[in-house]
Parts: structure tokens; sequence; C-alpha cells
């Protein structure tokens, strides 16, 4: 098996379902299956899938992990990694779709040439108006950088650019962090440094994932030759309101916290670390007040 492509689905059958068709109306040179893994939806989405995709599911292709227990989407990936068989495995939202080659270009990119050195690749993940979706390509988090993000502060040091605004959209270049929306990664590099890490119940573990990629001694690149279009925030918002499920909204800074107290404590001063951890509680706070009040 060339490819595993890993979807996981929470209460958004209309949205997997259009994903999932995206991936099988692509024609590919490549052999490839699909897992779905439902993390105890809370409507009939897990049975409308089944009923929907039922001669996918007899024919092998279409695998379905009904997940007794929501333990956030890295845990719920990792379960379809270890039955995965394919040589690279793809994380993909359940909220995208897939555009035309997109999965032979980024196969083909992994497979032929020199590039036995790149363990993980991101495609260019356009929004549903046609912008890009920063998170696709950007540099791992600190200080730093997030200070100049969070006030808007441009730099022309690419090193201090999180969302390396400064590199074309259409091109492909090494960077440090993908979004886990697509992320092709190869069996051998997960094989090296370890699945998603649970801790992170949703946001964070693919920056977490990359910053092990990188830190393994491989390369990661972004391809923008090849696109998806991403419904950014279908999956976690009230359709009427606009609200977020506030839950959300912790697990977000939630994964700030835990990521800078993975990696970044030992790098920095007692001062720093204060800084940071008292700035991602007022933005929790901040946030949560201000989507309680969202209409």
């Amino acid at each position: 098996m060339d490819l595993s492509i890993i979807i996981v689905n929470y209460n958004t059958f209309k949205l997997t379902k259009e994903t999932i068709d995206s991936c099988l109306a692509e024609p590919t040179n490549y052999t490839y299956e699909i897992f779905l893994v439902d993390n105890k939806s809370t409507d009939d989405s897990l049975e409308k899938l089944q009923d929907y995709f039922k001669s996918e599911t007899e024919r092998g292709i279409l695998k379905i992990i009904p997940n007794k227990t929501n333990e956030g989407f890295a845990k719920a990936n990792n379960i379809a990694i270890e039955q995965a068989k394919g040589d690279f495995i793809l994380l993909l939202n359940s909220d995208t779709l897939m555009k035309q080659s997109t999965i032979d270009k980024c196969m083909d990119y992994m497979t032929k040439g020199t590039h036995a050195d790149v363990g993980a690749l991101g495609c260019k993940v356009s929004l549903a108006d046609g912008s890009l979706d920063k998170a696709c390509k950007r540099s791992f988090p600190n200080p730093v950088n997030s200070f100049y993000k969070l006030f808007n502060i441009k730099t022309n040091s690419q090193k201090d650019d999180y969302n390396l605004d400064n590199l074309d959209d259409d091109g492909v270049y090494e960077i440090d962090c993908l979004v886990g929306a697509f992320m092709l990664v190869r069996r051998t590099t997960i094989e090296d440094i370890g699945l998603l890490d649970d801790t992170f119940f949703m946001y964070g573990e693919d920056i977490d994932w990359c910053y092990r990629i990188k830190q393994a001694g491989w390369r990661i690149v972004y391809f923008g030759e090849a696109e998806i279009i991403h419904y950014k925030g279908a999956s976690s918002e009230d359709k009427k309101t606009k609200k977020r499920n506030p839950k959300l909204i912790y697990e977000f800074y939630r994964a700030m916290y835990i990521f800078y107290r993975k990696h970044y404590t030992k790098k920095y001063n007692f001062f720093v670390n204060i800084a940071v951890y008292i700035g991602i509680g007022v933005l929790l706070a901040f946030n949560l007040i201000r989507n309680a009040f969202r209409s």
C-alpha cells in the first residue's frame, strides 16, 4: 500500500462526506486506503456515513473506526496510523476538498528524485474565499514571533515572521511547520519519531510533530504546486451565531501552554516563561469572553 489517508469525523456528516468524495473522485497512480475515525459523534453522522459509503467499505477502500470515547484529534489519528498499511500517511481534515492531481503531485515529489530526507510534506491550503490559510507554511512559534504576530508588527527578518508571508504561496521550499489539515508524512519518519502526542486534545499536535520531525534531522517541505480547499472553522462554529465551542477555545490555548512547556521552558529564563504563561492565560480569558458575546 502506497498511501493511507486518515480523516477524523465529529458531528460533520456533510463536510466529511464531501472530503471523502473528493478523495475518491481523484484519479491517482498510487494504491491507497482511507481511514474514517469517528470520535463518538453525538448526532447520526456516523450512521449516515456508514450507509453512504457502504460499497467503498465493502470493497476495503474505506475503513471506518467508531471510537467509543472521544479522546481528541491526535489520539484518533494515532489509532488509525497504527492500523494503516501505507508507506505514507496523510492526515486530512474533515473540512477539506482535494483539488486536481493533489495526491499524485505530492506523492511524486516524495517518492521520486532526491527527496528521501523529506519527512513531511504540506501543500498549498486555500480558504473558501480563495485566500491562503497561512497556517500551511509557518515558522515554529516562539516568544518573539508570537509577540510580533499578536500585535501585527511587520518585520524584515524571516526568523521573526511566523507566517512566512514573504515566501511565494505557489513555491516549493523547506520550512519549519505545516498544518494538520493536510500533512503527508513518511512511514519511516513516524517509526523514527513516534506517533502524535495525544496530550494535545485538539490543536498543537501538528506543530509538535513537525518540531520533533525537524529535531530528528528530517526536512519539512511546503509544496505549493498542489492544493486543497479548507473550509476552516466550519466544523467548530455554530452556523447561526458564529460562536465556537468554549472547550475548543480552551484547548487552543492549552495547546500553546503544552507546546511551550515541552519544548521551550528550558531555553528561556524564568521571567520570559512567566510572561508567556500569563499571556496565554490573558488571551484565553479574553477570547472566552468575546466568544460569549458573539452574535
